[in-house]
């Protein structure tokens, strides 16, 4: 199953155009709507979604080597560990070791991008899941990325955001949003567009 979907992205970068904004998830991630959001917040870089069902950090090295770093991404949002939840209460500092193992051959293939580390929802106050994001921000802290914490149920109002994003624009700034756009509000527009 996993080779099927490899190959299936291979594909889609044949198509895909390089530096954009690149979501490397697991799960439920698979069906961000990118192009929705893409324009209903009037982002222009490119979002592709590289996510894989039951994506474990065991194995997102050689995943990421042969789906995203063809990409050249600006920016990659990881937001990998539900389906480590199991390992990680095992043996957390090998989570660790693995996530920042990732990290480093990120930065490796292109030391220019920008990297969130995007915790895992938690609305259930489950301990295990607030276990492993403390760990997730302490491997973000330590390796100087983005921590984007979805973990909370909070008060955003995807309306207000996208009503801002089409005044900037329709003010005279053509390109108002390019790349350059802070982690967190692009953390909150593709994980947390339903909430």
């Amino acid at each position: 199953m996993r080779e099927a979907e490899i190959k299936n992205y291979e594909k889609l970068n044949e198509l895909a155009e390089q530096g954009g904004i690149v979501i490397f998830g697991s799960g439920a991630d698979k069906n961000i709507p990118t192009g929705e959001i893409r324009q209903a917040f009037a982002v222009e870089s490119k979002i592709y979604n590289r996510s894989f069902e039951n994506l474990s950090v065991n194995e997102s090295v050689s995943i990421y080597e042969k789906v995203i770093a063809p990409l050249a991404p600006e920016t990659v949002m990881i937001h990998i560990g539900e389906a480590d939840l199991t390992i990680f209460a095992e043996n957390p500092t090998e989570f660790d070791n693995k996530y920042l193992e990732l990290i480093k051959s990120i930065k490796e293939q292109n030391n220019k991008s920008r990297i969130a580390v995007v915790s895992l929802k938690n609305y259930e106050s489950d301990p295990k899941i607030a276990e492993m994001n403390k760990h997730l921000k302490y491997v973000a802290d330590s390796e100087k990325c983005e921590y984007g914490d979805i973990s909370a149920r909070k008060v955003w109002n995807p309306k207000a955001s996208m009503d801002a994003a089409s005044f900037v624009y329709s003010i005279g700034f053509v390109h108002p949003l390019k790349n350059k756009r802070p982690l967190y509000d692009l953390v909150k527009m593709l994980f947390c567009y339903e909430a």
